[in-house]
């Protein structure tokens, strides 16, 4: 299967990536898009987060309901969006100025591909090692881990976003980062025209 983007990482900053870049299907330079996100959510800091202090967020909210409503809430507003499950990426290389993606059980090709994945060792995806750094913002007793990027760009349509890209495991953080990476690829997508998306009543 061929993709425009293809998520890596059903955390926050991946599915967060994913709703606004599936918010602008109407918009005509992201209407025949085809996106997908690869949900694997076992590695996820959300299984056994309990949140209190975000906007938005009721008091006492577990994260690993976030995890299962935000998969719905995908589902629901744009099923367009391919929701790859059981799958675990092992490797990512560059093939014919795009992207070759192989998982344990498929292989993909992206034009632009996103890692949206939490900042723990080992580091398990083939093709990345030289990017690979200690991270700059977590506790360095925790010995966690980035990928070199510049504003999430590690190289050309090869992004990063959340934990994994330097920032700190922070619920609006994360969530804003993956915000952040996709209205890049819409910027992309609509002739490097800044671009965001914003429903209105």
């Amino acid at each position: 299967m061929v993709f425009d983007a293809l998520i890596i990482g059903g955390g926050v900053s991946g599915m967060q990536c994913a709703l606004v870049l599936g918010s602008a299907k109407n918009k005509a330079f992201a209407a025949n898009k085809n996106i997908g996100i690869v949900m694997h959510q076992r590695n996820s800091h959300l299984q056994n987060a309990l949140f209190n202090n975000v906007l938005g967020l009721l008091p006492k909210t577990l994260g690993e309901n976030v995890l299962a409503e935000g998969k719905k809430q995908l589902s629901t507003l744009y099923p367009e969006i391919n929701q790859i499950e059981n799958e675990k990426v092992s490797l990512i290389e560059d093939y014919k100025g795009e992207y070759k993606i192989t998982t344990n059980k498929n292989i993909y090709f992206s034009k632009v591909v996103v890692l949206a994945l939490n900042y723990s060792k080992p580091f398990s995806i083939e093709g990345l090692s030289e990017f690979i750094e200690p991270h700059q913002k977590a506790n360095p007793e925790k010995d966690r881990i980035q990928l070199k990027n510049r504003d999430h760009l590690i190289k050309n349509n090869l992004y990063c976003c959340g934990t994994i890209a330097g920032f700190r495991s922070q619920f609006a953080i994360a969530a804003g980062s993956g915000a952040s990476v996709a209205t890049d690829i819409l910027t992309l997508w609509n002739n490097n025209v800044p671009t965001k998306v914003h429903d209105k009543i």
